[in-house]
């Protein structure tokens, strides 16, 4: 079986999620607790020298990191339902899309960056959550603009089928939702999120929803 290492509010291990539910694969999650630094224990860092979810263990016992390899990985070993469109201009457009939200705004944003800005330099919780707000705006807008001005928007980031840009903007927008950046002004971005979240598959994948978030993991950010 599939193995995942996980922590149920990481935007990337939420995005592996996703993929695997579309794509109908059993998989086991293996819990890592980002609050507790359980990431940066010698046994993990020998999966991820990285010390950062997820890690994708496959059937043959192959070790896959970086959320968005582990979705092109899926996307070529279990071809349907297809992350990505069949023309080469869709797939550029897609990969954009999700790139924008995974290399431009998440990194800027996510928990080791803020434990830096804390722990190393003094940054204060309002100056975090303005750094925080700064940048999901920078890349919302972006895309809002791209979503707004691209025919080939859909029902969702591309068509009426789901792809790897909205895997990448649903676990954002949970993300923005959870620390009050006002959305009002992304018209696009709102509306395919919840065409996403009535799809099963996004459903389930939800922080939420997951065993360490039921068991009682951490509730700080």
């Amino acid at each position: 079986m599939i193995s995942l290492y996980d922590y149920y509010r990481s935007s990337a291990a939420y995005r592996v999620r996703i993929a695997l539910n579309l794509k109908g694969l059993d998989y086991r999650q293996l819990h890592v607790n980002l609050r507790e630094g359980e990431q940066l224990h010698r046994a993990y860092r020998g999966l991820n020298a990285q010390g950062l979810v997820p890690t994708l263990e496959t059937e043959d016992g192959q070790l896959l990191r970086q959320s968005l390899a582990i979705c092109e990985y899926l996307e070529e070993a279990y071809p349907q339902p297809a992350l990505l469109p069949a023309e080469s201009s869709g797939r550029a457009r897609v990969r954009a899309l999700a790139q924008l939200i995974a290399c431009d705004v998440h990194p800027l944003n996510n928990l080791r960056v803020h434990q830096y800005l804390e722990a190393e330099l003094g940054v204060s919780d309002d100056q975090q959550r303005a750094w925080y707000h700064h940048w999901v705006h920078e890349g919302f807008r972006a895309l809002e603009s791209m979503l707004a001005a691209g025919p080939q928007t859909g029902r969702f980031c591309l068509g009426e089928q789901p792809t790897l840009a909205d895997l990448c903007l649903v676990p954002q927008v949970f993300n923005a939702n959870r620390f009050g950046v006002d959305l009002g002004d992304y018209r696009n971005i709102r509306r395919i999120n919840d065409a996403c979240l009535e799809i099963e598959a996004f459903d389930r994948a939800r922080p939420e929803r997951q065993p360490d978030a039921l068991s009682g993991a951490s509730t700080h950010s």
